[in-house]
């Protein structure tokens, strides 16, 4: 896939989830077959007025690449020299515009989602920031507001004219937020409107849901958002799959823990221990998820306070597995 002179090798890519796909969880995913990433949205006019609070979650390592970094805001002078600000900070090689967040907080302000219910706003939004930057420039979006007002197609073919290089459509409308299923027909309808590549998101938690979505859409990528999430070897799997090679063994309990130790030491190097050990709870409790036996784990895990109390948790825990098989 070539996103505007960017080439991605790979058949998947990690979505941007806030709070969730940091420079850590990136590499991580990277080193398992991910072949292209996006950071977590940051606020274009935060980036503007307090750029030494925003600046951090754009920061990535020397091998998280070709990666891209996404901006939020409704105000086109503004995501134009915040989209300038977050390049200059991150040097990513694709600036992506999110138009999809559907969380209140977000879309209270006129971003986000919010944004699919004023098109003409969101047009001027991506030319005035296609005309302020030298990298390809993205959209991110839903299905639309709700089901009475579904507007991915003309919302993509806007984006199209306005000058984006390519669009992801996550394949749910801003109301039902991530419950239900996602419409894989809408997302066709969307890849049949547009020349430029068309990026697929939703309901991909396995190898098998990427060759389908592949399959059904017509899709140039494959985004993998919640079913990364403790799972980075679904990127190798994806990739195993589509090229027709055999699929790697299921992953063993030492190894998930293993790796996901090695997300929380790269996250440490970058944000401090006390902040990784904090945003390291939910990560622990996601690699153990369907684990037997991980339930008070889990729970143990959600307290730890160091990097220390980690490695002695997941001790006990793996000399005590036999125990808990039986």
């Amino acid at each position: 896939m070539n996103i505007g002179g960017v080439v991605i090798s790979s058949y998947a890519a990690l979505a941007p989830m806030a709070g969730v796909a940091d420079a850590a969880f990136r590499v991580t995913a990277r080193r398992f077959g991910a072949g292209y990433t996006v950071s977590e949205m940051a606020s274009a006019r935060a980036l503007v007025f307090q750029p030494d609070r925003t600046s951090q979650i754009l920061l990535t390592e020397a091998e998280d690449q070709p990666f891209a970094v996404q901006i939020f805001g409704s105000e086109p002078e503004i995501m134009a020299e915040g989209a300038l600000l977050a390049l200059e900070i991150s040097k990513a090689q694709v600036l992506d515009l999110n138009m999809g967040c559907p969380t209140p907080k977000i879309v209270n302000n006129g971003d986000g989602s919010a944004l699919m219910r004023d098109p003409a706003r969101a047009a001027a939004i991506i030319s005035a920031v296609v005309k302020a930057v030298n990298v390809p420039v993205t959209v991110k979006f839903r299905l639309g507001w709700d089901a009475d007002s579904c507007n991915a197609v003309a919302f993509a073919q806007m984006a199209q004219a306005s000058g984006a290089c390519a669009v992801c459509v996550h394949g749910r409308t801003r109301e039902q937020m991530y419950s239900g299923r996602a419409d894989w027909d809408a997302l066709a309808r969307v890849r049949e409107a547009v020349r430029i590549p068309f990026i697929a998101n939703g309901d991909v938690f396995s190898a098998a849901d990427a060759q389908a979505l592949y399959a059904h859409t017509g899709c140039d990528l494959v985004m993998v958002g919640r079913g990364a999430l403790g799972n980075p070897w679904i990127f190798e799997q994806i990739e195993a799959r589509m090229r027709g090679l055999p699929e790697p063994s299921v992953v063993q309990l030492p190894e998930r823990f293993a790796v996901a130790r090695m997300q929380i030491a790269l996250a440490a190097q970058r944000k401090g221990e006390r902040t990784a050990i904090l945003e390291a709870r939910k990560h622990l409790a996601w690699y153990l998820k369907g684990v037997r036996g991980s339930a008070a784990y889990r729970a143990r895990f959600s307290a730890v306070s160091s990097l220390a109390e980690i490695d002695a948790l997941i001790e006990e825990f793996l000399e005590r597995r036999p125990d808990l098989e039986d």
